[in-house]
């Protein structure tokens, strides 16, 4: 079913999430809308208002492992609106979800006064799909992988179907970025300028002259030869939820990795991680199973990592898929943080500006 007409929403705009059984009118059998699902976790916020976080004209691929832009349409990222897991497995991914312009509506404001349960808003419907089909599509198949584990299926797993391949090179996709509000000018200037300057030194003639300058491959800066070549070391330190940490310098970390991995946990080599050195923030969850996108799988972790509040993805570095608004959250092993003292964390804990200001 097409999602028509589209709302054209803008970052910052007030929206009210449609009652469920308006929004079960829209989906299909498989309780998706232009391939892109609906899930279980969402229906909790059902006649519910929240701000636009940012439009979702594109997402990233990270099901192929290729990494690339992908086109969407009429959909957009609601503030703080994250998945818990709770239908698949608990999964403590935290994805921001996926929101069809279809789902919800525009709130004016004399409609600001309040928040009510519209579920039922609408009157009867004829539908397609049930709540029971919601979570029976959470579901690829009742027999399990070849693990013996359920095979998942959310909006991450299925995020080719319900998207289009989009070039880097297609500047239609910055100017949507600036129209929407989901960027400001001056940071399409700066990290277009970045992604510029690396597409420039990944050319063999002119990436051995700038090496020679500046001793480095590319931008951000890494000294990649701190690396270790054998096994990775690791520690333990128990991190639990609202502790602050500081997360070490670069050079701490680079020596802490194998060809960027943890104890197989990927560290951003693009950068994205690393405006995050030697700054302080709030342990907002521990991470000790994820669901695999490109297999549904649900993996165990055998060394658990942590989520920490405010640090996101911001596409900034990522070279084939900048300014993507999917914001997820990296995994942070805990030998890349340090905990801060007790004096010193309740300090931090009285004073939340001074977290809101390392984002």
């Amino acid at each position: 079913m097409k999602s028509d007409p589209s709302l054209k929403l803008h970052s910052g705009e007030w929206v009210e999430v449609r009652g469920q059984d308006e929004i079960l009118a829209t989906l299909d059998e498989r309780g998706c809308l232009e391939n892109l699902q609906f899930m279980p976790e969402m229906l909790r916020y059902c006649g519910k208002k929240f701000l636009v976080y940012k439009r979702a004209d594109k997402t990233c691929d990270t099901i192929t492992g290729q990494h690339k832009s992908r086109r969407m349409y009429n959909s957009v990222h609601l503030a703080d609106i994250r998945c818990e897991g709770e239908s698949h497995g608990e999964c403590d991914a935290t994805c921001l979800l996926f929101w069809k312009e279809a789902w919800l509506r525009r709130v004016k404001d004399e409609d600001m006064s309040g928040i009510q349960d519209n579920n039922n808003k609408g009157g009867s419907r004829i539908t397609k799909c049930s709540v029971e089909d919601l979570i029976k599509a959470t579901r690829v198949t009742t027999a399990g992988s070849e693990y013996g584990k359920e095979i998942y299926s959310c909006q991450a797993t299925e995020l080719l179907k319900a998207t289009f391949p989009l070039a880097w090179w297609d500047i239609r996709q910055y100017w949507r970025e600036f129209r929407s509000g989901n960027v400001r000018i001056k940071e399409i200037i700066r990290f277009l300028s970045i992604a510029s300057l690396n597409c420039i030194v990944s050319k063999r003639g002119f990436g051995r002259i700038f090496y020679i300058i500046t001793g480095y491959r590319s931008y951000p800066f890494m000294n990649t030869k701190l690396m270790v070549r054998g096994n990775t070391p690791h520690e333990i330190l128990n991190l639990q939820l609202g502790e602050i940490v500081q997360v070490k310098n670069i050079e701490e970390i680079l020596k802490t990795l194998n060809n960027w991995k943890n104890r197989g946990l990927y560290y951003d080599s693009s950068g994205e991680m690393i405006k995050y050195c030697d700054k302080n923030f709030m342990v907002k969850k521990r991470v000790k199973k994820i669901i695999d996108e490109k297999s549904g799988n649900l993996l165990v972790l055998k060394n658990e990592g942590v989520i920490l509040e405010g640090t996101l993805c911001c596409g900034h570095y990522s070279p084939n898929r900048i300014f993507c608004p999917r914001s997820l959250y990296p995994f942070w092993r805990e030998i890349w943080l340090k905990r801060i003292d007790s004096g010193y964390q309740h300090d931090m804990e009285s004073s939340s500006p001074i977290l809101q200001r390392n984002e």
